[in-house]
């Protein structure tokens, strides 16, 4: 009898190590507020616009994302992450000009969302600059580290962004080792913002608004 309740106990012990081993994955590497002063080193100010994107940019985002907006693939164990349609907008001014936009971007990863910003130059299209602000990926992990993400700098809606090599399509990222997955992730991230910087402005303004 007391074999067993040692037994019972032990069990519950480990499923409590367990839950909150589940629990303690969950990594916020950098704030709003420090994410942005990342994205904007050099501004005078930062202003925000939220956006709800209509129901032809989504369409158009869509085409150029393989028909979806949230890019959950096999073998991941992530929580469901919602099709975002609406945005908010960050912009760094300077001369009373917007030199740069952010958008901060949820997508599944292996073991749950991965939040990222990425900043786009509003002259260019590309990517100026990107952090991973959470997650909750063990293996992925080093998908935050400068020498993984400055691969994305300087993309365009034009570029491959791919870890993979397919018909058609060229490799132009190099994935993490044993984190295929995560990688993936952060270059779907990548290549939505971008879709929807391709799709909402034109010559640095918002597009007019038509459904």
């Amino acid at each position: 009898m007391i074999a067993k309740r040692i037994l019972i106990v032990t069990m519950v012990l480990m499923m409590g190590i367990s839950i909150f081993s589940e629990i303690s994955l969950a990594v916020v590497l950098i704030s709003n507020e420090k994410a942005l002063q990342k994205m904007f080193p050099d501004v005078d100010e930062v202003v925000s616009e939220t956006r709800a994107l209509t129901i032809s940019e989504i369409t158009n985002i869509k085409s150029k994302l393989g028909g979806k907006l949230v890019h959950y693939q096999k073998g991941s164990e992530s929580s469901e992450v919602t099709e975002s349609t609406e945005y908010t907008f960050y912009f760094g001014i300077k001369g009373g000009q917007k030199i740069r936009m952010a958008i901060i971007e949820e997508q599944p990863g292996k073991w749950g969302p991965v939040k990222f910003i990425v900043a786009v130059d509003m002259n260019t299209g590309k990517v100026q600059n990107l952090a991973v602000m959470s997650y909750k990926e063990k293996r992925g992990r080093p998908i935050a580290r400068n020498n993984f993400l400055k691969q994305f700098f300087g993309k365009g809606i034009t570029d491959p962004i791919s870890i993979k090599s397919s018909r058609g399509i060229r490799k132009d990222i190099r994935a993490i080792s044993g984190a295929t997955i995560s990688s993936d992730c952060a270059c779907f991230a990548v290549k939505k913002v971008l879709a929807v910087y391709d799709e909402v402005f034109k010559n640095g303004e918002f597009i007019s608004q038509k459904n």
